[in-house]
């Protein structure tokens, strides 16, 4: 897991590089201190033998690549080269593979959430909804909530919650949090904080039912790189990343070539 997390953070950090560089002309949406998130929840998968239907938005690149996306097609993807994920047609923010079962977001915030507990229901099909803490409050997404609970589906809401929505925070939106109300409506619901073990905790019920884990997290990057969330909480920061940068930048530089 810590191996996934570390390549994850590896491509980011090229991915911002190269952003800097000028080399990308589309907006870029990056998941850098979020990685534990899905490095955990795909390896959990994996580890029980299950697949699940993909349903992600913006920050999403280590969503891809942890469960199990090329990111070298990611790459071509980000270059709009008809070789990548989508076609060269997604870009950052609606990465859609169908080879991982990941569909692509359509740009409306928090619309995954009542499409991927849609496609649940329709399938009965172990299904993965990742949001962030502004998408998971919307309307739409309180009402997939208790949907999901109605008819039990085998579906798990992952909120990665770094207390923005932009730059606005979560007291000046809200007076409530989405793991009680979830809760309330019978989803059975969790605050926890993006470590592996906080995460594996409460992995026992995964696609026994709807369960949702509202993880607090913290950006490295903000979208395409213009702040910080700050690094305090940031568990892969100490490790050399080198090994990983050097392969990846060998695929950059050849996907540039293409170009």
């Amino acid at each position: 897991m810590l191996k996934r997390a570390l390549f994850c953070r590896a491509f980011e950090d090229c991915l911002y590089d190269q952003v800097k560089k000028g080399n990308i002309n589309i907006p870029v949406y990056l998941s850098a201190g979020q990685e534990i998130i899905p490095a955990v929840i795909s390896s959990i998968c994996e580890k029980i033998n299950i697949k699940p239907m993909i349903f992600a938005q913006h920050r999403c690149h280590s969503t891809y690549i942890s469960f199990g996306g090329d990111y070298i097609r990611l790459i071509h993807e980000l270059l709009g080269l008809p070789t990548g994920c989508s076609n060269g047609m997604g870009g950052s923010a609606s990465i859609h593979d169908q080879k991982i079962k990941m569909f692509g977001h359509d740009g409306m915030m928090g619309s995954n959430i009542p499409i991927g507990t849609g496609a649940c229901y329709a399938s009965k099909q172990p299904t993965i909804v990742f949001a962030g803490d502004a998408a998971a409050e919307e309307d739409y997404a309180l009402a997939s909530y208790g949907w999901a609970a109605t008819h039990n589906l085998p579906i798990l809401f992952v909120v990665e919650d770094n207390n923005l929505s932009i730059l606005t925070e979560k007291f000046v939106r809200r007076n409530w949090e989405i793991a009680p109300v979830a809760q309330a409506m019978g989803v059975e619901s969790y605050s926890i904080i993006d470590t592996h073990e906080q995460i594996t905790k409460y992995s026992q019920n995964f696609f026994k039912g709807p369960v949702l884990l509202n993880i607090e997290t913290v950006r490295k990057y903000w979208h395409s790189g213009a702040g910080t969330d700050g690094d305090q909480y940031d568990y892969l920061r100490d490790h050399d990343l080198t090994p990983f940068k050097n392969v990846i930048n060998q695929q950059w530089e050849k996907a540039l070539r293409l170009l």
